[in-house]
């Protein structure tokens, strides 16, 4: 008797794998199994993998009551938490200096950044939260203090670059400027490049203000 040679398998026959996977051909599974890659669907619905999210930098703005440890409830949220603060900035906003707010630089995912947002909102004495990316209109500034000790032609070539990024000098003398430069981080950070071969000695940051756009408030 001749032995039929046996069916290969159909690849309509297989189960559907996600783009991304692959599964070695042929492959056929016994009743009840099936392979880790494939496509779940329940009720109808496929369940897909989602996509990693990509940190991105944000300005979240808080509104607290002006009080002894306000400050040191929302670090101490950040700290115990594993939050990375990258700079902040506290000072009074209203008339009778009973409301302060804090502007803290960080970077994560949108999912965290929710997380955080959720968190310190939960604070005592906390009025307000807003988490400010590139995605939401804004504006956000600095200012820094940089002190350049430099004579002869480096002396020159640092007036020269402070001009072109429109930095004051707010004190001077025969041998070093104090410039005073307002912009973003980036502006900033390029200034302050700049200045390093010229005799860069001293920085001072205030960190990061931001507001939104438009009549958006906090």
């Amino acid at each position: 008797m001749t032995r039929s040679a046996p069916k290969a398998a159909c690849w309509s026959d297989r189960p559907s794998v996600p783009a991304g996977f692959t599964c070695r051909a042929p492959l056929s599974f016994p009743a009840g199994m099936q392979p880790a890659c494939r496509r779940l669907q329940q009720s109808g619905n496929t369940i897909m993998t989602t996509q990693q999210e990509s940190p991105v930098s944000a300005v979240i703005s808080i509104q607290v009551e002006n009080e002894s440890g306000a400050l040191a409830r929302v670090i101490g949220l950040f700290s115990g938490r594993g939050y990375n603060i990258e700079s902040l900035t506290v000072a009074p906003v209203d008339e009778t200096g009973r409301q302060s707010r804090i502007n803290i630089v960080t970077t994560a995912t949108p999912r965290v950044l929710e997380q955080i947002r959720a968190q310190v909102a939960r604070l005592v004495p906390v009025y307000r939260v807003s988490v400010m990316t590139a995605a939401e209109p804004h504006v956000a500034r600095e200012m820094a203090l940089v002190k350049v000790i430099a004579s002869g032609e480096r002396r020159a070539d640092a007036l020269r670059i402070a001009q072109a990024f429109r930095a004051h000098p707010v004190d001077a003398s025969a041998t070093s400027f104090v410039f005073e430069l307002t912009g973003a981080t980036d502006k900033l950070d390029a200034f302050i490049d700049l200045m390093r071969p010229l005799g860069l000695a001293e920085v001072s940051r205030t960190g990061v203000a931001a507001i939104a756009r438009g009549a958006a408030i906090l």
